[in-house]
């Protein structure tokens, strides 16, 4: 099993992974956590790795190893989705928040336009609306 060929969600599935997290969760509840969450389970599994390779000095990954790995791979996965999104999000509050400031500026802007016409002009205006 080589990490370049693997679909890690694909392998979790076939193999019914459960993650230590209040409890045992399975890959799809992963999704609804946080990323503080997600970071003490990618914490956890970090540490049972280390674990397991400092018992061995074989250079061959076990499977308990491989299968390690693959966990960590879908937490880190997940987690930088939501980093991902979080982003987007943030942007595009800023974006909104520009825009909306941007049509204050024009809407001052078309305000100002019409305080410095003349009566003349503004009468002229009045009378093409009625």
């Amino acid at each position: 099993m080589t990490m370049q060929n693997v679909n890690i969600f694909e392998v979790a599935n076939s193999k019914k992974f459960r993650f230590n997290f209040k409890g045992l969760i399975s890959t799809e509840d992963l999704f609804d956590l946080s990323v503080k969450d997600l970071d003490s389970i990618f914490k956890t599994l970090n540490s049972q790795l280390k674990q397991t390779r400092e018992e061995s000095l074989l250079e061959v990954k076990s499977t308990e190893d491989q299968i390690l790995d693959i966990k960590i791979n879908i937490v880190k996965h997940i987690f930088n989705l939501k980093q991902e999104e979080e982003a987007k999000r943030i942007k595009a509050k800023e974006n909104k928040e520009k825009k909306q400031k941007l049509m204050e500026i024009l809407a001052n802007k078309e305000d100002q336009d019409l305080l410095n016409k003349s009566k003349e002009d503004i009468q002229k205006m009045l009378d093409e609306l009625n």
